[in-house]
């Protein structure tokens, strides 16, 4: 697990308004997750959310080169934000390359450890009798990051999404949304939330206030958009006199902050403006403290103290590489059974075919040994005759 640090603030528009700051303290922290196949723009839309650099975009001109991951590596960016002397202390954690091997079994387990781990660490700390210094990295939203195929979520996206909705605020956007025409857009998210209710995949949907009509119409809005169609885009162009964030085309340009092009404005909205609290609150109030009552309400207490060692045990048996390992042991361990199985079988019938040899042998010493008794009786009598 990596983590890489960026000291100096970094503003930003859009960031908590006043009724906000009477809430969050200065200092606050915000754990915002990124999780999905690579190539799927979750980097650039980080630096476009923020409007700045946060984390370096690879290259991938050469992504056919490079080899291919064996594992999830959970990558933890920190920065601060400030925006008109309201400070924010910001946590990206980046899951570069998840789905991207041709045997994706349990490949969510990293990320699902994270989840818990950061819980459990939270839940041992809370219990020390010095709490000044928590260490909270415990995540309050996570994107996962659909491919913008235009027909339905894969079987990998599904069971994923599930794992992490029991866990985590799950906020599904469609990464790339300029591959696919508006219609094909619309079409795509209906059959996305008709698989999310099938299948009873809970995301992430922002609360209603019904004594203030406008807060009501955005949250509406911002539900009708889910999964929020995204573009990003570092580079700047000139439209209507105006610089803006886009991607150009040689038919145009796609404006990132258009609506009618993509739902980044309203995503922005949703977790750095409107819903921040509340995703924060839901964090604390839902998520965590259903991991710390299934950790309390175990029957026997000291599975809280010993669950890292439970963890580790859990990581090493629920690991690809440990099961394909263990398979592997398995056939060898099989093969040599049925190996000695036949060496058994073998020396088996070697042991009665040397047996008949030996019966058959002592038939025959015992048919000699009857025949010389006989010539000796036979002789005896002879004599016996002849002295008479």
């Amino acid at each position: 697990m990596n983590e890489s640090y960026i000291p100096e603030p970094i503003g930003i528009a859009n960031l908590p308004n006043q009724r906000y700051k009477l809430v969050l303290k200065e200092g606050s922290t915000f754990t915002l997750m990124v999780a999905g196949e690579s190539g799927l723009g979750k980097t650039t839309f980080i630096n476009t959310l923020f409007q700045t650099n946060l984390k370096p975009t690879k290259d991938s001109r050469n992504r056919f080169n490079s080899p291919i991951k064996k594992t999830v590596e959970i990558e933890i960016i920190k920065a601060e934000l400030e925006e008109k002397n309201f400070k924010l202390n910001l946590n990206i954690i980046d899951t570069p390359g998840f789905g991207d091997n041709i045997n994706n079994n349990l490949s969510w387990n990293s990320i699902i450890e994270f989840l818990d781990d950061q819980h459990l660490s939270f839940m041992k700390q809370e219990s020390q009798p010095d709490r000044s210094k928590i260490k909270d990295l415990r995540v309050h939203a996570c994107l996962y990051f659909i491919k913008p195929t235009g027909h339905t979520l894969k079987p990998l996206d599904i069971i994923t999404m599930k794992k992490l909705s029991s866990r985590v605020n799950l906020i599904p956007v469609i990464g790339k949304a300029d591959t696919l025409t508006p219609n094909e857009m619309l079409e795509f998210k209906k059959r996305i939330r008709e698989i999310i209710e099938i299948q009873e995949i809970k995301i992430y949907s922002p609360p209603i206030e019904i004594d203030d009509q406008a807060a009501t119409e955005h949250a509406k809005q911002l539900i009708e958009s889910m999964p929020f169609s995204i573009i990003g885009s570092e580079n700047k162009y000139e439209v209507n006199n105006v610089q803006v964030y886009g991607r150009k085309f040689p038919w145009g340009i796609v404006e990132v902050e258009n609506d009618q092009h993509c739902d980044f404005r309203k995503l922005r909205s949703l977790l750095l403006r409107t819903n921040m609290l509340d995703l924060i609150l839901s964090t604390n109030e839902i998520h965590y403290e259903t991991f710390r009552n299934k950790m309390m309400d175990s029957e026997d207490i000291s599975e809280v103290n010993n669950v890292d060692k439970d963890k580790l045990s859990d990581k090493i048996v629920n690991n690809p590489e440990f099961i394909e390992a263990e398979k592997r042991l398995k056939r060898y361990f099989a093969e040599q059974l049925r190996n000695e199985d036949q060496r058994f079988k073998q020396w088996k019938q070697n042991i009665h075919t040397e047996k008949n040899r030996l019966n058959h042998d002592l038939a025959q010493l015992q048919s000699q040994m009857k025949k010389l008794e006989e010539e000796v009786r036979l002789l005896q009598e002879t004599k016996k005759t002849s002295m008479v």
